[in-house]
């Protein structure tokens, strides 16, 4: 009987001996994988704000100005044919 009780044990012991190492394998690999995306993250911001900068340089006014009056040939209207609308 005591035999018994002795194999159960160490039976138990080493089932969760194993489950422990499993447990520590599974939390190194999700760090592993939180560190990835940590860096992903990263890289992103920085293109995010790299696609900031580029959107605030492409649309400056003066640029914008520019491209109306020599690609599409835009004008200014006469101030005489302005119409001032209040509300």
């Amino acid at each position: 009987m005591k035999v018994l009780l002795m194999l159960i044990l160490l039976s138990t012991v080493f089932v969760s001996a194993i489950e422990v190492v499993l447990a520590q394998h599974k939390a190194r690999k999700y760090f592993v994988e939180i560190q990835e995306q940590e860096k992903q993250q990263d890289n992103l911001n920085e293109e995010w704000g790299k696609l900031q900068l580029e959107q605030s340089t492409w649309a400056t006014d003066d640029r914008v100005e520019k491209i109306a009056r020599i690609n599409l040939e835009m004008t200014e209207p006469d101030q005489q044919l302005l119409v001032l609308i209040l509300q």
